[in-house]
């Protein structure tokens, strides 16, 4: 299996990258999420991979940060839901933005990724829901919704919400819904109050 793929960028396009290893060429699927951080052709890159074998196909699938392959991985892992549709819902969401609208079960947001429709979106919530909570996720990416607050506040309010009587997941589903709707909050209590509120 190929964990990673390091060397120069010989080529890239909003869909593929070709990285030349000691001089081999790896062509790499990636999703536009991966191009936008993509350095000028022949600046050295690394990404992450996910090795695909079908019968008729041996792919190579190429990601900026952990927490794309891990969306990636996640989601080939739900029935009816192949590489193709897993790459758009990176392309058209970050990580942070797909885990967010799993846990909040929002299916009509889910739906405006090519190829998803209602059905698909609920399989995809219901499969993955339990998982996106459980699963360790790396730094808040600039640009998502949680962006105008740092993690230890973040962190804070959500030990703060469960000690005061909410799961975990309900915790998150709060704090997450504040920021959304509120994205220039910096304080613990601030956040708090706002998530007992909704």
């Amino acid at each position: 299996m190929i964990d990673y793929v390091s060397g120069k960028l010989a080529s890239k396009k909003p869909t593929e990258a070709v990285i030349d290893v000691g001089g081999i060429g790896y062509k790499v699927l990636i999703p536009t999420s991966t191009f936008e951080n993509l350095p000028a052709k022949g600046g050295l890159v690394t990404l992450v991979t996910h090795h695909y074998v079908r019968e008729d196909a041996i792919t190579l699938f190429g990601f900026v940060s952990e927490d794309e392959r891990t969306v990636f991985n996640m989601m080939l892992a739900v029935s009816g839901v192949g590489p193709k549709l897993a790459l758009a819902a990176l392309s058209a969401m970050r990580p942070s933005e797909i885990r967010d609208r799993i846990i909040e079960g929002d299916s009509a947001m889910l739906t405006r990724i090519p190829g998803v429709g209602r059905k698909t979106a609920e399989r995809i919530i219901i499969e993955l829901r339990d998982r996106f909570e459980k699963t360790a996720w790396g730094d808040v990416q600039p640009g998502s919704v949680h962006s105008g607050a740092d993690s230890s506040f973040r962190t804070d309010a959500m030990a703060a919400l469960e000690a005061l009587g909410l799961s975990r997941s309900a915790a998150e589903k709060s704090v997450i819904t504040v920021l959304r709707k509120n994205p220039e909050i910096n304080s613990a209590e601030a956040l708090i109050r706002l998530a007992l509120r909704s």
